[in-house]
């Protein structure tokens, strides 16, 4: 038996498919409903829990042989720093301890390219670097950074586990939240592009990547999980040609950023809504980033991934598909 956690998140979802198709055992853990696209598939059981109610998520993991560990909250909105803290960090240590109560046989942690310190355009990141207050503008990174470090205490206190740091990853969900509002934003034909260069990979490529990792015998290491390095104007100009839409065609300069996540911050204390732009996001857009994606490829020399133009054609066909668009 396998327990997802996040099980109706981005990568929790195409997870839980992937098992599935393999004809595997599920336990999906979810906070508040499930999606009626994932609801019918045989071999899963749904079972609703929060990871920070430790007597429950043990019970939850009771005859458990694998955990993947999805569940976390992504924000760079400042105001939900507390919110961050608790679930990345203290949800993390709460799934080691049940983890190791209940003798799970091994743990592969979901965990972020922010936990590198992903700004550093001197030289590549690998897996070989850590977050600092100098190398990361968030405090997600922080949070996924002192998560890692409760899945190391636990490998520490005998147990088997491996953690994957995704770029960002591209994939058909919820499009109002998520790098999935990456194709809502080119959908609506937002003008403005920035130079910056980030690392991407599809959604069905790491979840190939998670479960190659789980079902060897790879224990202790971490792995960079990128298909490519590419401009962020490049990936909304795949997605907007796919969509039939304008390319972005303004470029955000630094400057300009500066101001606009200072006035979006002013907007949102007095609306209450969470701003379309922060600082952080707004510096991590403007920063040319390259990931080394060969520690997992050496290790697994026969994975591929799939080409950046294949996977934006399959998953805005499955956007507009969901969205009847």
């Amino acid at each position: 038996m396998i327990l997802v956690t996040g099980g109706t998140g981005l990568v929790g979802s195409h997870l839980i498919q992937q098992l599935v198709q393999e004809g595997k055992s599920v336990r999906a853990l979810y906070r508040s409903s499930v999606p009626q696209t994932l609801a019918n598939l045989n071999g899963i059981e749904w079972v609703k829990r929060d990871i920070l109610d430790t007597s429950t998520l043990w019970e939850a993991m009771e005859s458990i042989e694998q955990v993947y560990h999805c569940a976390a909250i992504v924000s760079f909105h400042p105001a939900q720093k507390k919110l961050l803290n608790k679930t990345n960090i203290e949800g993390t240590a709460n799934v080691v301890n049940a983890c190791i109560s209940q003798g799970v046989k091994k743990l592969l942690f979901v965990s972020s390219v922010a936990a590198l310190g992903r700004i550093r355009e001197d030289q590549p990141i690998d897996e070989t670097m850590n977050w600092t207050p100098e190398t990361s503008n968030s405090e997600y990174g922080k949070t996924k950074f002192m998560a890692e470090m409760e899945v190391w205490r636990g490998m520490g206190e005998g147990l088997n586990i491996a953690i994957v740091n995704p770029v960002i990853i591209l994939g058909a969900g919820n499009w109002d939240s998520g790098s999935s509002g990456i194709f809502k934003s080119v959908y609506n034909e937002f003008p403005w592009y920035t130079e910056g260069i980030s690392g991407f990979v599809d959604v069905r490529d790491l979840v190939r990547a998670m479960v190659t990792i789980m079902q060897s015998q790879v224990s202790g290491e971490r792995f960079i999980i990128s298909g490519e390095n590419r401009t962020y104007r490049e990936i909304f100009t795949m997605i907007a040609n796919e969509f039939g839409k304008t390319p972005p065609h303004k470029k955000v300069t630094p400057l300009m950023a500066e101001i606009v996540w200072r006035l979006e911050a002013l907007k949102a204390k007095f609306s209450g809504k969470n701003p379309l732009l922060t600082k952080e996001t707004a510096r991590t857009a403007q920063a040319k980033v390259n990931f080394n994606n060969t520690g997992f490829l050496k290790k697994f020399p026969e994975f591929s991934y799939t080409p950046m133009e294949q996977s934006i054609h399959r998953i805005c066909a499955e956007i507009l598909k969901t969205n009847r668009i």
